[in-house]
């Protein structure tokens, strides 16, 4: 009874001592720095866990952006929270800084009364006059964010609010009310978390930290490589989701050697801009600089790509001669364009567009005097004719279906997109095809020839026909392949293979929806939110992929979004497609809607993406009403439904 009494009194003052430094000194690095690691495990374990469970609880009153460094699972929060900003109580012990914790956040600012926002309302105000705030109300709580999406500077106050997130109006982008964080793409970086109060005059003050005043996004926390740690993650492909994938692994909390492969001589770029603005340079598409990469111990691999992938030795065979062993490895290696086996495809002036380098070689290549012709009614092709057309003698689009963008949109928004491109001065061809590429004596490209053997002048041929995935590496190594060179990968986006993830244009995934197969999709938003849920998966949490399809462009001024995916019967418009201002409903054989298209009517694309998201579903009685056919956005304020 001695021995348990005085081992009692010992661990009572060093659990007095640690709730002493609990006060200064983050959880990390308690044990190491206190000696605290002679306690028993579980007694620690048991002791302090409370410590964690205060540092992400909720609060209205107080947004502190704090990593919890953890790389697995904690029981007490939901799938994916690791290294996320965590909201934190306004309270002085639970500082990790000796110095008043107010003195970096302004005085506070009243932005409005508290009477004047109602639940599931959210509100942009003035903070004050070159600083705007969202103000979010649900579930009884005021939220305060930054009000500009992190992607293209959307105001996220037009956007969808939904159960705990807000979604960008224009292209989907989600972020989370109480933290701020980014849980769905495009972009990279979180929206900026505000401190919220109610005075008692029954004002609503803000405050915000005044590094945050001339800021409209905010990075993740992210650590460095520790020596300690041998671990070896590699991720293949400098795209949009190897980008993400990278980054999240540090925000994650490995700490390990982190190796980014790319392909193209460049760091990892918005690909999206290049077939849109040929002419913008690489330092403004680029998602980061140089610096970061390095400040972040991310060793980025330019020009080099993978040759072979040995899974049983756990090696990845590089074109720099370099054979790396891995522990996990993701890989999002995309695609490559796809040149048809015309007669004269293999001519100087005959080019796709895909990366930066092509959109340079057209430029090089354009003049006043050019005429060119576009092959292919895709997006690629579609986006480069609107570029260029303002800039040469004439353009030309030859496309296979009578209407463009038919596979998208279906045949009746396509006939008003062709209208619309031939209000452009665009040449469309519908309907049609090249069947030879004719250089004259110098072997210089001159003309095409057209499905009814009629010839059209021609001094650049830009190819917008189809890609090829990126996977051939992959034969042999033991990861499946399709015939299509797609690779199957679980809801947590694992292969076959134990340790080896796969995202991007080469997965063949499970999405939030209808479709209840595999589907293989080339989005952009899609590739990116791989890249999250691959680095959370990998770093020891378990995170599901529950990714709602959503894609975009802008032609002539005009956005158009699309969100969902499966087959349909019947289009539903409501609005003018003569305006381009219209939504259309896709029915399918079941009265479902499955995916809904818009312009110059946001946030209804938004507003579906995140009904989905949430595990519901849209049905023809719902959009009958021509009266209101928007009444089922109600449905995003209700609660989720109940999975049995």
């Amino acid at each position: 009874m001695r021995f348990v009494a005085r081992f009692e009194h010992r661990l009572k003052l060093n659990c007095r001592l640690a709730c002493t430094l609990c006060k200064q000194i983050p959880h990390a690095r308690l044990a190491k720095s206190h000696n605290i690691r002679q306690l028993p495990d579980v007694i620690f374990r048991r002791k302090y866990s409370n410590y964690q469970q205060i540092h992400t609880m909720g609060s209205t009153l107080c947004k502190e952006y704090k990593t919890t460094g953890k790389v697995t699972p904690n029981p007490d929060q939901n799938s994916g929270a690791v290294g996320s900003y965590q909201s934190k109580c306004d309270n002085k012990t639970m500082s990790t800084n000796v110095t008043d914790p107010d003195a970096e956040y302004t005085e506070p600012v009243a932005v409005c009364k508290a009477n004047e926002i109602q639940e599931n309302e959210m509100k942009q105000l003035e903070f004050n006059e070159d600083t705007k705030v969202l103000l979010v109300k649900q579930n009884g709580r005021l939220h305060a964010l930054g009000n500009r999406c992190t992607h293209y500077g959307a105001p996220m106050h037009t956007g969808g609010l939904g159960v705990g997130r807000v979604r960008c109006p224009w292209h989907g982008a989600c972020f989370n009310i109480e933290t701020g964080d980014i849980e769905d793409f495009p972009g990279l970086d979180s929206l900026p978390c505000y401190k919220v109060d109610v005075s008692a005059e029954g004002e609503v003050m803000v405050r915000m930290k005044r590094s945050d005043l001339e800021k409209s996004s905010r990075l993740k926390d992210m650590v460095k490589r520790q020596p300690q740690d041998e671990r070896c993650f590699i991720v293949v492909g400098g795209g949009p989701s190897g980008a993400v994938c990278a980054e999240t692994l540090r925000q994650e909390g490995y700490t390990g050697r982190l190796i980014l492969v790319c392909r193209e001589p460049y760091l990892p770029y918005d690909r999206v801009k290049v077939s849109k603005a040929l002419s913008i340079g690489i330092e403004s598409l680029l998602f980061r600089d140089e610096q970061f990469y390095k400040e972040h111990d991310i060793e980025v691999w330019l020009g080099v790509s993978a040759e072979k992938l040995v899974t049983a030795q756990k090696e990845l065979h590089c074109s720099n001669g370099y054979v790396v062993k891995y522990d996990k490895i993701y890989i999002a290696t995309g695609c490559s364009a796809y040149k048809p086996p015309i007669p004269g495809a293999d001519l100087a002036n005959v080019k796709t567009i895909r990366e930066y380098d092509d959109a340079r070689a057209i430029l090089d290549l354009v003049t006043p005097q050019s005429n060119v012709v576009c092959l292919g009614s895709s997006f690629i092709a579609l986006e480069a004719a609107a570029f260029l057309v303002t800039k040469v003698a004439s353009v030309t689009v030859v496309g296979r279906e009578n209407v463009p963008l038919k596979a998208a949109f279906g045949e009746e928004i396509g006939g008003r997109i062709l209208k619309l491109y031939e209000d452009n001065n665009v040449n469309m061809l519908m309907g049609s095809g090249i069947t030879q590429i004719i250089a004259d004596d110098d072997g210089k490209l001159v003309e095409v020839m057209l499905l009814d053997e009629t010839t059209i002048p021609c001094d650049l041929l830009i190819m917008g026909t189809g890609s090829k995935l990126n996977t051939d590496f992959l034969a042999n190594s033991g990861v499946r392949l399709n015939k299509n060179g797609s690779v199957d990968v679980t809801d947590f986006l694992e292969t076959n293979v134990p340790d080896v993830y796969v995202g991007g244009d080469i997965a063949n995934a499970h999405i939030y929806g209808l479709a209840q197969s595999r589907v293989n999709i080339g989005h952009y938003q899609l590739a990116q939110y791989h890249g999250r849920i691959a680095a959370i998966n990998m770093c020891g949490s378990i995170k599901r992929s529950e990714a709602v399809p959503f894609f975009f462009t802008q032609i002539f001024g005009k956005g158009f979004r699309y969100a969902g995916h499966g087959s349909y019967k019947e289009i539903i418009i409501d609005g003018s497609l003569e305006d381009l201002q219209f939504i259309a409903y896709f029915v399918n054989h079941a009265d479902t809607v499955t995916a809904v298209a818009s312009c110059g009517r946001d946030p209804i694309v938004a507003q579906f993406a995140e009904l989905i998201s949430q595990g519901k579903c849209l049905g023809r009685n719902q959009i009958e009403n021509e009266a209101d056919r928007q009444a089922w956005t109600a449905m995003l304020k209700q609660p989720l439904p109940k999975i049995r």
